[in-house]
């Protein structure tokens, strides 16, 4: 018998995006491992993988996340 039981964490009423079954969820049903969240609606929750890429894209695109650009001399 296990000491301690692994538990998926989190509150009824957050709304999360699974990431192994690719669906949305409320509460904790996965482990936080393979979720996206918490998102406040199911609406939200179900746009986690559009979102991700739209942040991605921002941060791809933002010069200062890029090592191989000269840094400003006047900061």
């Amino acid at each position: 018998m296990a000491l301690f039981k692994k538990r998926a964490v989190g509150k009824p009423g957050e709304w999360y995006y699974c990431l192994h079954h690719r669906k949305v969820e409320e509460g904790p049903e996965c482990p936080a491992k393979d979720r996206f969240g918490p998102y406040r609606t199911a609406g939200e929750a179900g746009r986690a993988m559009e979102t991700a890429r739209e942040r991605n894209a921002d941060w791809e695109t933002d010069p200062r996340w890029h090592d191989d650009t000269p840094e400003d001399p006047e900061r």
